[in-house]
């Protein structure tokens, strides 16, 4: 039903963003870079992507706080997350995600790769491609949008999966 890329906290990096849309170009419905990529909305390595503004986006200053996209039928919920203070809490980005109508949401600024669940909301964090915490991969997220499934797969920057921070979720029907 859909798959996207997940880039976050590439902190000025081209050459990589550059090989990551080539890697997925034609294999992926939507790319997202959750903030902090420090390049311009004009760069060419940032057409394609759906991006929102991080802390560090001084150059990018015309790109929005946040972004709400469909993927099929699921709606995601994009930020970098500083606003929403992701290093303390998810409290704050599950209500905003929530007030969207989103079920998955999508962030950066902590620079840990992560995806869990938590009350219906599927958080995804795709780590840092430049600088991980937690981990010493580099890391970018492929979510794939199934009938009945949500997988995150996690990837390091040469394109081996990591499999103990992948998952899978079962998809939650909406009542209308």
């Amino acid at each position: 039903m859909g798959k996207a890329l997940i880039v976050s906290d590439s902190h000025g990096l081209t050459d990589e963003l550059e090989t990551l849309k080539r890697r997925y170009q034609d294999d992926v419905d939507l790319m997202i870079h959750c903030g902090d990529s420090e390049l311009s909305t004009s760069s060419k390595e940032m057409s394609g992507f759906v991006t929102v503004k991080g802390n560090m986006d001084y150059l990018g200053d015309d790109f929005p706080n946040e972004a709400i996209e469909l993927l099929g039928d699921t709606c995601i919920f994009i930020t970098h997350g500083h606003l929403y203070d992701v290093k303390m809490s998810y409290l704050s980005l599950a209500y905003r995600a929530e007030e969207t109508g989103a079920t998955i949401a999508c962030f950066g600024h902590s620079h840990v790769a992560e995806a869990f669940e938590r009350e219906g909301m599927i958080f995804i964090n795709p780590g840092s491609i430049r600088l991980p915490r937690g981990s010493f991969d580099k890391t970018y997220a492929i979510l794939e949008i199934e009938d009945r499934s949500i997988s995150v797969s996690f990837y390091s920057l040469d394109g081996k999966r990591i499999d103990q921070l992948s998952r899978t979720f079962e998809k939650k029907t909406v009542k209308k």
